[in-house]
């Protein structure tokens, strides 16, 4: 199996066929980045940590195992930047630090200054995660500068950001608004990805999230910022 029957499974749309090449892989060492980010892509966060040779990359892929230290010990030596600052804001989010609101607002601000659009929306999308809890409004706020990074690219909203955006939404009291976005956020989402399992949550479907983070190699702390809150798209009980 090579990069190139991977790629082919991809672009054909062909997950199960991707996966299954990817299950074969073993890269050479001039693909392995690549291969790398195309299983982060996949939802295989364990091949990626394993082929990766670029450190942000391996350091996503180790958050999403929820290999903290691990990560940590990378970042740290690495000069601060939009996207170092944003994995560090993510990794201190996942192990419940009081000052992962800080540390995404500093990736928001250097993400602006660098006109990073690709952190910057991924760092709203975490900045709105961890204000949802104590202030959704503000929440609201912060995601909505992130839908509007997007609309200026004449991008897609990303899907992430829909996701997380859906629990906001239900939390300021826009049920049906929020359903609607849980649904749009899963039907552009890729397959055992952080947003995936974020958008079958935010739709009350909590069985279905947890096997596809299982699947998924997603850490469960990525979901503990919503388990305290009620599924804004669950159906309403007799």
């Amino acid at each position: 199996m090579t990069l190139a029957a991977l790629q082919a499974a991809l672009n054909a749309g062909d997950d199960v066929g991707a996966l299954a090449v990817l299950s074969e892989l073993q890269p050479e060492p001039a693909e392995a980045q690549a291969c790398a980010e195309l299983a982060l892509h996949l939802g295989r966060p364990s091949l990626a940590a394993q082929w990766a040779t670029h450190p942000l990359t391996r350091v996503a892929a180790l958050l999403r195992l929820g290999q903290t230290e691990a990560a940590r010990q990378i970042l740290a030596p690495l000069p601060d930047s939009p996207r170092v600052a944003l994995l560090s804001a993510r990794l201190l989010a996942l192990e419940g630090e009081a000052n992962a609101q800080a540390q995404a607002i500093h990736a928001r601000a250097l993400a602006r200054e660098g006109g990073d659009a690709g952190a910057l929306v991924a760092a709203a999308t975490l900045l709105g995660e961890l204000l949802l809890p104590t202030d959704p409004r503000a929440a609201l706020r912060t995601l909505a500068e992130g839908l509007k990074v997007a609309e200026m690219a004449g991008e897609a909203a990303d899907p992430h950001l829909l996701a997380v955006l859906a629990q906001v939404q239900a939390a300021v009291g826009g049920t049906e608004k929020a359903r609607r976005t849980a649904e749009k956020a899963l039907a552009r989402a890729v397959p055992r990805s952080p947003a995936h399992v974020l958008a079958l949550w935010a739709l009350g479907q909590e069985e279905q999230a947890h096997a596809a983070a299982s699947v998924g190699e997603l850490d469960g702390r990525w979901l503990r910022a919503f388990s305290a809150l009620p599924h804004p798209a669950a159906p309403a009980r007799e």
